[in-house]
């Protein structure tokens, strides 16, 4: 397996949005370094749900499966149940096209919806411009090439300081 640093850059946009909520969490494709972050942070006092569908993956997440951190294997992304109040979503999921799905069907139900690889450059592999007008708040953290941002219809987070 490949890993690269550029799989972490999204955890300084992770960290203040969890910092702001006390809510229930979806973690959209899991990761390195996100899953082992919220699992922590949300360890005994939060709700996690992590949905993945890589292999490889949901080998690595058995050991952060408990009573508050659900794992859930994904065989069709059309069929997961997230319509519902969340505090925070983070979408990072494979194949690009799906995420751009998932936000949408999260726009009104997501306080913070944190948006992983969100640069100009990757534009035509994940098309997010469809998805960017159905949120009135937008904050896009370019503090690394690979760019990550945070939507939302509920939270001013235009202002952020990260």
């Amino acid at each position: 397996m490949h890993i690269s640093s550029n799989w972490s850059t999204h955890l300084p946009v992770l960290i203040k949005v969890m910092g702001m909520t006390d809510g229930d969490v979806l973690e959209l494709g899991s990761g390195l370094f996100s899953t082992p972050y919220l699992h922590w942070v949300c360890f005994e006092k939060r709700k996690l749900v992590t949905y993945e569908d890589n292999k490889q993956f949901l080998n690595f997440l058995e050991g952060f499966k408990n009573d508050l951190h659900e794992i859930k294997q994904v065989t069709d992304w059309d069929k997961i149940e997230i319509e519902k109040p969340w505090d925070v979503v983070l979408v990072d999921h494979s194949p690009a096209p799906r995420r751009k799905e998932e936000i949408r069907r999260l726009a009104n139900y997501a306080k913070f919806i944190v948006v992983h690889d969100t640069q100009d450059e990757t534009e035509f592999e994940y098309q997010y411009h469809e998805i960017y007008p159905l949120f009135k708040y937008r904050f896009d953290y370019k503090k690394d090439p690979t760019n990550t941002s945070i939507l939302s219809n509920f939270v001013d987070v235009s202002k952020l300081e990260i």
